[in-house]
């Protein structure tokens, strides 16, 4: 059988950043698995469906230890010893066992809850500085879906005040970069950063995550090495807040479009955790989950994906499979919408997914309550889309009220 022509993503739909929805289910509709030619103009293998999604999640042949082949500097453009990069997200068993048991007494259910105050205090200061503003406009990003999980994270972390500018213009280059050679620099200069931080809280521990990773040995003497700790705070900061930020600003466009549902939600509380749910399904911050490297050649559904191949399963596509979700493209808060993708599955499942959940519901309902006549300040075809493939969120949300 010849194998079919590699599908152009942008040819597909010059419109696909703003909605690469429709691109995918075509796509589906032929295979779950599919040659790509990426907007980077990156040739890679993209898996769609929900099934097929969950086996790529699970195939120990799609490989996250990038460091491992040595393919790290052709992939993400930056050194091999880079020691950002030394974090669970880019290892396999059995290193990602030790990582991440060396890490999850950090987000604990009881951690978790435990923060709950803390969240809630700083959702409100941060929505009583919105609520000053003279002229009732902000833009939301910047204003409240940022700062939120950042400061949140930072403190979690034990990471002193930083200039968030160069922060979010260092993260938004890891995950959604511009350009090969900025992304780089931005990997050196945060990990440069945080080499600085470990070193301080080495010196002068206190009562903080990073501090505790430092000083903990675990039962059989293990504990993370100098450049292990420069990636796991790397990893903890970067995905701590990057998917909160865009769930909550996906969550209100998407209450946006759907008034009646805005409404509800307004009206009803208990309808809120489900409501966070439907957001993280519908358009969730995760389009693609991070690259993987096929050690082997691997059959998906009958498509074999060579062996050397990059290949990304499709969060968005699994989210809006039909064959999983009734009515897929509706937006629907009474949605039971449990096995959604949208913090992966499997060994890489996110870790701090019960965090994020959290400061979601605290988000949106802070924002219902303090701003009921919160409204776009801008039409949706104005706004600015995050590039890449992993990310999916705006740039910026003006709102009113």
């Amino acid at each position: 059988m010849a194998a079919r022509p590699i599908a152009d993503l942008l040819e597909l739909s010059p419109d696909f950043f703003r909605d690469p929805y429709p691109v995918y289910a075509a796509l589906r509709a032929r295979g779950p698995v599919h040659h790509v030619r990426t907007p980077a103009d990156l040739e890679m293998w993209l898996v769609v469906g929900h099934e097929a999604c969950r086996t790529a999640f699970t195939d120990p042949r799609l490989s996250r230890d990038w460091l491992r082949p040595g393919a790290v500097n052709e992939a993400m453009g930056v050194g091999d010893d880079l020691p950002a990069l030394a974090n669970m997200l880019m290892s396999d068993p059995p290193d990602h066992t030790r990582l991440r048991r060396l890490v999850a007494r950090g987000f604990t259910p009881r951690r978790v809850e435990e923060m709950t105050e803390r969240v809630q205090r700083i959702a409100d200061e941060l929505l009583d500085a919105m609520a000053a503003q003279p002229e009732r406009r902000a833009d939301l990003v910047m204003s409240f879906a940022f700062p939120l999980p950042m400061t949140v994270i930072c403190e979690l972390l034990g990471v002193p005040e930083l200039d968030r500018v160069a922060f979010r213009a260092w993260s938004n280059e890891v995950v959604a970069p511009t350009d090969p050679e900025i992304q780089a620099n931005a990997f050196r200069e945060m990990a440069a950063y945080l080499r600085e931080l470990v070193v301080a809280k080495r010196a002068s521990p206190a009562e903080d995550l990073l501090s505790s990773l430092i000083h903990t040995v675990d039962e059989g003497g293990d504990r993370l090495s100098p450049d292990e700790l420069i990636g796991m705070a790397f990893l903890i900061l970067v995905a701590g807040h990057e998917t909160t930020v865009n769930l909550i600003g996906n969550g209100v466009r998407a209450l946006f479009a759907h008034p009646g549902q805005f409404a509800e939600l307004r009206a009803d509380p208990g309808l809120l955790e489900g409501a966070v749910e439907e957001m993280l399904r519908y358009d969730g911050p995760l389009e693609n989950s991070t690259m993987r490297l096929a050690l082997e050649d691997v059959e998906i559904g009958g498509e074999t994906i060579p062996a050397g191949a990059t290949v990304l399963i499709g969060i968005a596509d699994g989210n809006r499979d039909p064959a999983r979700f009734k009515d897929p493209d509706r937006f629907d808060i009474h949605r039971d919408a449990r096995g959604h993708l949208a913090f992966g599955h499997g060994l890489h499942h996110c870790l701090g997914a019960p965090l994020a959940r959290l400061e979601g519901r605290i988000a949106i309902r802070g924002l219902l309550d303090r701003f009921p006549d919160l409204a776009p300040d801008t039409d949706e075809a104005a706004l600015s889309w995050l590039p890449g493939m992993l990310i999916r969120g705006v740039r910026e949300l003006p709102v009113r009220w």
